[in-house]
């Protein structure tokens, strides 16, 4: 039983270790800094006390001259620079990864606005089909009745009737084209 005790206060114990900072490094000044995030690209490998994961692999000695810039031509410099020359179409790649992105919210974005002009097609459209037949209605000449505000039903005379015909008229005008 003490054993599952220790067990528990083990891993009770273990547990914030995995909360503390990763990442330890000297900063310019000298200054000790522990972070969990990867220290900025200027701080050299030397000033990095620890990290997360294993060291970057070492540059190789054989080639000193890969990083170094573009020599002249017609030197022997010039055939270790290649290397280099060779890497740099690499960000066209990245190039055509956002413009796939930007094309695909483009795309998105115009299906959405596709989708909202057919809803607004609808409305209007199911709004033309009751304006037409609200004016059969009133131009069919039956008594009609409204609820006014009172909640009282009254019938509408002609004044109220020409009125209304001129309403839906107006709605037919607007959405039934």
């Amino acid at each position: 039983m003490k054993f599952v005790h220790w067990l528990v206060l083990g891993c009770v114990v273990a547990l914030p270790m995995s909360a503390s900072a990763q990442w330890q490094w000297l900063d310019k000044n000298g200054k000790k800094v522990f972070s969990d995030q990867a220290p900025p690209p200027d701080v050299p490998e030397k000033n990095i006390l620890r990290r997360v994961g294993p060291p970057p692999a070492a540059r190789s000695t054989a080639n000193p001259n890969v990083d170094a810039p573009p020599a002249a031509e017609g030197t022997a410099e010039a055939p270790a620079a290649a290397p280099k020359a060779a890497a740099a179409p690499k960000p066209t790649g990245v190039d055509k990864e956002l413009e796939e992105k930007t094309k695909k919210a483009e795309a998105e974005q115009k299906a959405k606005q596709a989708a909202e002009e057919a809803k607004v097609a609808k409305a209007k459209a199911d709004n033309c089909a009751l304006a037409r037949q609200s004016k059969a209605t009133v131009d069919s000449g039956i008594r009609l009745a409204r609820v006014n505000a009172k909640g009282e039903r009254e019938i509408m005379d002609d004044n109220a009737r020409a009125a209304e015909q001129k309403r839906i008229q107006d709605v037919i005008n607007s959405d039934c084209k």
